[in-house]
C-alpha cells in the first residue's frame, strides 16, 4: 500500500500516522524548506459539536493513482522539489489523531510553502475518500462532500 521511499512516499494506512518519521524522510541535505502539513480529527464538524472519530473509506488503488498525480503535478510547477510526501489514514481515525500528512522539501521556503498547500488542498478535491463522522448517539457521511475533480496538470 505504499510507494518505496525515495523521492516521494505515497502511503495509505490502516495504522497511526507519524509526523516525526515523514519529516525527517523529507529532510535533504539540499533543502533549506521542509513544509509539513498534519491534519487532526477534530471534535467539531460542521453544524456537529460532539465528534468522536472519523472513519474513512477509499479505492485504495484509486487514491493512490489520484495522489500520484498530485505529486507529479506538484513537480511541474515547482520542479526544484526534492521530497514529497502524502500519507493518508483509513479507516476508523479518533479524536486528535493524525488523518493526515503532507510534507515537501525543497531549496527555498517560498516553493516549499506553495508546494505543500498545492498537495494538501489539491488531494481534499481529487482523492476520492469518504468522510464518515461518528459520534455517541450514530454517524453520518460528512457533510463536505462535493464531486471529485482531476488533479489540474499546470
Amino acid at each position: 500500500m505504499e510507494s518505496t521511499p525515495t523521492t516521494v512516499w505515497i502511503s495509505l494506512s490502516r495504522s497511526p500516522l507519524s509526523l516525526e518519521a515523514v519529516s525527517a524522510w523529507a529532510t535533504r541535505p539540499e533543502c533549506g524548506a521542509v513544509v509539513t502539513f498534519c491534519g487532526t480529527v477534530r471534535r467539531t464538524s460542521g453544524t456537529r459539536q460532539n465528534v468522536e472519530a472519523l472513519e474513512y473509506e477509499t479505492s485504495v488503488a484509486l487514491a493512490e493513482e489520484a495522489a500520484t498525480k498530485i505529486v507529479a503535478a506538484a513537480r511541474t510547477r515547482w520542479p526544484m522539489l526534492a521530497a514529497v510526501a502524502i500519507h493518508h489514514r483509513i479507516g476508523r481515525v479518533e479524536l486528535g489523531e493524525i488523518a493526515v500528512i503532507v510534507a515537501v522539501s525543497c531549496p527555498h521556503r517560498r516553493e516549499a510553502f506553495d508546494a505543500a498547500q498545492f498537495c494538501i488542498d489539491t488531494l481534499k478535491e481529487s482523492v476520492p475518500m469518504w468522510k464518515l463522522e461518528l459520534w455517541d448517539e450514530g454517524s453520518a457521511w460528512s457533510e463536505d462532500a462535493h464531486d471529485i475533480i482531476e488533479v489540474p496538470e499546470q
